[in-house]
């Protein structure tokens, strides 16, 4: 009987379910669960003008466990960090096919809805059965609405405003084009399966594909292309930009002509306030300088009267997705400059899964960090064609999140979970969605042409990684002809074909390459990749470069398009994250 006893005493039996659910149900009581004992003081700015000595927060690794009210707060924080390029894509979009104002409305809720929906998926990470491969990261990555879209998708609405597709009053005016738009979802749902068939590519493979000298140039032009969009709102609204029409309309609350100084002002106070956080804020608060210079010129414009509310009036207060739907049909033209779109979103999240698991005390090499790119990219491509099937365009992996998680040194998943979570509440409500279209486009235009720069910001920063030797600079240059030429003359190429026959895919096919053409990041990744193929690499690799070269890890330093904050933690610095790891050791925890 007694040596029964000692062989329990040192084997104990294992829980059963019921005390695994009375021990769960027990934790919810505890103050640990809510609140733990972390300092939240770490999350408070400094005070001005104090000899305050900066604090240096514990670690939480993936799965640690974190108190609910800390993973509360910091997913906030990631939600903040990236509103502002969720809301702005649909509606830049929306405008490009003239939807109603009910429309536009409703796509910034359920762009809100997707990306906090699919976010969950990328940060649960799903495996397929009876395979090694994964659809998500498993990390705090979470997917937003990819401005590679916004750069593409105006140049193909105004294209089938010219041949027709989409209808046009008799005096020239655009008329609504819901059937363009639900064209271009299609378009973008079908050439998905691109992205997704990428994803089962080695990443080795990948990253000698596109290397910085292509990834550099594309992400530099798509932000000049996207710049031009952002500071014609920033003068008056892209869709007015006439000085013989009072902008937005002749029946809103204080119309002016495009280009007045008010609007100028308007979008300058969103600007001058994002130079301030930067110069004074606390290191917290920078990461949401742009949400907070929207709102600083959201409150200057709403009490100088530039406000329409009945477009808040008339939304609905509780929304959801396919309360507006849109006939999806493949546009053919459409089809090259899509599947160029994809090949640069599935760039930026081979470059933003690599930042977030180093910022995150990952590896950054081997077969997990491996596993997590292709995961990654696989959920990218999934959830491109999951949001054209719910009416939205498509998303991709942001890196606004990666400063956050810097920052604040939270690399959990409950802090992601409780981001989607706050964005699913945010696209839920109509009203919310409603204020966000009805902000006026030079207050509007201020905040995206500061994100569209640091797309162009991001180019430059990966072109500087690059030997400038003979060969880099000769691909670069050749890139650069066309690719920037043809945001400074979009209408370059549209007399080239003189077809006008009947036959409908001949004018299609003549209509893709001019699409192609006339669309600068996608001419310019042609060439890229062309030129960086065909070329042989430089003998002497030295030779006129006034630049370091690229190290193993540099091949992903590629920032999602939208976002505004450097990463601190790079991959260089893995020696330092090593460190970090050991000296938390007793903080973070590896299982749930």
């Amino acid at each position: 009987m007694s040596n029964s006893f000692a062989y329990d005493d040192a084997y104990p039996s294992p829980p059963s379910f019921g005390q695994k659910c009375s021990n769960a149900l027990h934790s919810v009581f505890t103050k640990d669960f809510w609140i733990g004992d972390y300092d939240y003081s770490f999350l408070l700015p400094a005070i001005p003008f104090t000899s305050q000595t900066p604090k240096n927060p514990p670690f939480f690794s993936l799965n640690a466990k974190t108190p609910v009210l800390l993973a509360l707060l910091l997913g906030f924080q990631h939600a903040l960090a990236m509103i502002g390029g969720v809301t702005s894509p649909p509606r830049i979009i929306a405008a490009s096919a003239n939807l109603t104002i009910e429309q536009t409305n409703y796509l910034v809720s359920a762009g809100l809805i997707s990306t906090a929906l699919l976010t969950l998926i990328n940060i649960a990470r799903i495996r397929i059965p009876k395979t090694n491969y994964y659809i998500g990261t498993g990390m705090l990555s979470v997917l937003g609405i990819s401005f590679t879209s916004v750069s593409v998708a105006p140049k193909i609405l105004s294209q089938m405003y010219q041949n027709g597709y989409c209808p046009t009053a008799s005096d020239g005016t655009k008329l609504p084009c819901p059937q363009g738009y639900g064209a271009f979802i299609a378009t973008c749902c079908i050439c998905s399966l691109l992205e997704i068939a990428m994803s089962f590519i080695p990443s080795r493979f990948l990253k000698r594909l596109f290397p910085p000298i292509v990834t550099g140039p594309v992400v530099l032009l798509i932000g000049a292309s996207l710049i031009m969009t952002g500071l014609e709102d920033w003068a008056g609204g892209s869709g007015c930009t006439s000085r013989t029409a009072m902008c937005p309309s002749n029946s809103a609350p204080h119309p002016l002509y495009w280009g007045s100084a008010q609007f100028i002002g308007l979008g300058f106070s969103v600007f001058a306030t994002i130079i301030i956080i930067e110069r004074f804020g606390p290191p917290l608060v920078k990461t949401t300088s742009v949400v907070i210079g929207l709102v600083v010129g959201m409150i200057i414009s709403a009490a100088t009267h530039y406000w329409d509310r009945s477009i808040i009036d008339a939304a609905p207060v509780i929304t959801f997705n396919w309360v507006h739907t849109f006939r999806l049909r493949l546009y053919g033209p459409a089809v090259l400059p899509i599947l160029a779109m994809y090949i640069v979103n599935m760039m930026e999240a081979i470059g933003d899964i690599t930042a977030t698991s180093d910022v995150s005390m990952l590896d950054v090499d081997g077969p997990d960090f491996d596993s997590r790119i292709q995961g990654g990219i696989l959920c990218d491509g999934t959830s491109s064609l999951i949001a054209a099937l719910m009416t939205i365009t498509p998303l991709t992996t942001f890196a606004q999140n990666n400063g956050v998680i810097s920052l604040t040194k939270c690399a959990n998943r409950r802090a992601g979970f409780f981001c989607a979570f706050i964005l699913f509440c945010m696209g839920l409500f109509g009203k919310f969605a409603a204020v966000f279209v009805a902000i006026p486009s030079s207050v509007l235009g201020g905040m995206t042409t500061f994100l569209f720069s640091s797309v162009t910001t991001s180019g430059i920063a990966i072109i500087a990684q690059i030997p400038f030797n003979r060969r880099n600079r000769f691909i670069l240059t050749a890139s650069l002809t066309l690719g920037m030429g043809s945001i400074l003359v979009p209408n370059w190429f549209s007399y080239f074909f003189t077809y006008s026959g009947n036959n409908k895919g001949l004018t299609g096919f003549l209509d893709a390459i001019t699409l192609v053409m006339e669309n600068g990041f996608a001419i310019g990744a042609f060439i890229s990749i062309f030129l960086n193929l065909i070329l042989p690499e430089e003998l002497d690799s030295d030779m006129h470069n006034d630049s370091p070269g690229i190290s193993s890890g540099a091949t992903n330093a590629i920032v999602e398009l939208t976002a505004v904050e450097p990463v601190e933690s790079t991959v260089d610095n893995k020696q330092d994250s090593e460190k970090k790891k050991s000296e938390n050791n007793g903080i973070t925890e590896a299982s749930m």
